[in-house]
């Protein structure tokens, strides 16, 4: 005799069903991961592209302090800058200036350092036997 759909099971008409909407679910999920991820990429290539807009514009600032500086360090502008202030300094006088010799280097002692290498080269001696 043979079977009809209503004395079917109720898990075997809803088999492939079933298969079909999981299989739509995780074709569904790896394509949103996908563009999410794309997503991701972009948004951290943009941070990235702002960082080193944002570095190379400190890196000129501070290329146009250090050159600012230099100039302020400059010895006609110190004068200037003297005068401007009314600050009434002048160049010593030489008899005022202290001139102090640079103290040389101690040189080693070499009679120490010969002696010393002498010792630790030398086999040692044997002893009493007990």
């Amino acid at each position: 005799m043979a079977r009809n759909r209503k004395s079917q099971s109720a898990a075997i008409r809803f088999g492939p069903a079933l298969k079909a909407i999981v299989l739509c679910l995780v074709l569904g999920g790896f394509g949103i991961g996908y563009v999410w991820q794309k997503n991701q990429i972009w948004e951290l290539g943009q941070q990235i592209k702002q960082r080193e807009l944002k570095l190379e514009k400190i890196r000129h600032e501070n290329a146009s302090l250090v050159k600012n500086l230099n100039t302020m360090r400059s010895p006609p502008q110190l004068e200037r800058k003297i005068k401007e202030l009314n600050l009434g300094l002048v160049p010593p006088h030489p008899s005022q200036v202290w001139r102090l010799p640079e103290p040389l280097p101690e040189e080693p002692n070499l009679e120490l350092e010969s002696r010393d290498l002498v010792l630790e080269n030398r086999a040692p001696r044997p002893g009493p036997v007990p």
